[in-house]
């Protein structure tokens, strides 16, 4: 069992920036592949990015050279660098860990808004 708790949600005008982070427990952290995912009200959850046990990362084409998604195994973290942020990036954002059984966190937040 893998428990995530995502932080760092809130609102931020348009242009602006946010980085989420996820902490999970688990002793073989390092060998989980990760994602955020994100679901906006009406629509289906859809994969933001991804990072591999290796470190190999990949994009929803709607934020490649935005986003920046990242880990840090020593410390248990993952983290979702958001820059440039639009109004249609606002969305409840999930942290999923992959054993390769999938875990989810709660979720987090985001507004993006004048």
């Amino acid at each position: 069992q893998v428990q995530l708790v995502e932080s760092g949600g809130g609102l931020v005008q348009p242009g602006g920036s946010l980085r989420l982070s996820c902490k999970a427990s688990g002793n073989i952290f390092s060998m989980y592949a990760l994602g955020w995912h994100r679901q906006a009200p009406g629509k289906q959850r859809e994969l933001v990015a991804a990072i591999s046990s290796g470190g190999s990362t990949n994009y929803a084409g709607s934020v490649k050279g935005r986003f920046t998604i990242s880990r840090d195994n020593a410390k248990n973290m993952v983290y979702l660098q958001m820059n440039s942020l639009k109004p249609e990036d606002t969305a409840v954002y999930f942290c999923r860990a992959s054993t390769p059984t999938y875990y989810w966190g709660q979720g987090t937040q985001v507004t993006v808004s004048s």
